[in-house]
């Protein structure tokens, strides 16, 4: 009953909030008149209604409205009864303590597996893995739990940045960090680069986009590959 985007991230370089992906969230949103926006990954900078105003002024553009959670008295029941949900970038390690402590993870899992149409960038794509492990993200609060959604049976990490060969930086890359998780971890994990996301439509998952993710798994060379059956 799935029925997910997962996308690295809301922005690419020259264009929009949102812009590369809005055809393929014609088709997410089909059926859907407003869209709930979780907006608790942003942590400073900007405040929930400035950064909901954002997703209100992006999904315009496909004729749907965007409310903001956090403008709910009893955001459970809000969430709840949705009809379509997004969950914006930021910092995981808040939009996960948030989750917990407004006691909104259990609601968002079950909303998900039951066919709500939903999109994550960065961190809302992160929430959507088996933890928030392979986030990025500086630890600036602590949740109660490092336990996702568990939507796909692997771990995201957004963003995916390759070795620059022509840097003189010496300091650990992105695929050594990863390889890090896996000296205490079994879980997969999907490096995924700006532009790329991923699309899960019942108990099928792909990847689109121009860019093949960089696959990991435990005791495994990493690899480049658009299979994301694992």
């Amino acid at each position: 009953m799935k029925n997910l985007i997962l996308a690295s991230t809301s922005t690419l370089h020259n264009q929009d909030y949102l812009a590369y992906l809005l055809d393929d969230l014609k088709e997410l949103f089909t059926n859907v008149k407003t869209i709930t926006f979780i907006p608790f990954a942003r942590p400073s900078g900007i405040t929930h209604d400035a950064y909901t105003a954002i997703a209100t002024k992006a999904f315009a553009a496909i004729d749907k409205q965007v409310i903001g959670l956090h403008t709910f008295k009893n955001p459970a029941e809000a969430l709840q009864n949705s009809e379509a949900i997004f969950t914006g970038g930021g910092n995981t390690f808040l939009l996960v303590q948030q989750l917990y402590e407004l006691q909104l993870m259990p609601v968002l899992k079950q909303k998900l597996e039951n066919g709500t149409p939903y999109l994550g960038t960065s961190a809302g794509s992160n929430i959507a893995g088996i933890s928030m492990k392979t986030t990025n993200d500086m630890p600036i609060v602590y949740p109660p739990s490092f336990k996702t959604l568990g939507m796909v049976n692997f771990n995201i990490n957004a963003h995916y940045l390759d070795p620059d060969p022509n840097s003189t930086h010496k300091g650990e890359t992105r695929e050594t960090r990863i390889k890090e998780f896996h000296s205490f971890n079994t879980t997969p994990v999907v490096g995924l680069r700006e532009g790329s996301f991923i699309r899960v439509k019942d108990s099928k998952t792909t990847l689109k986009g121009s860019l093949k993710a960089r696959i990991f798994l435990h005791n495994k060379e990493p690899f480049e590959s658009t299979n994301l059956q694992f």
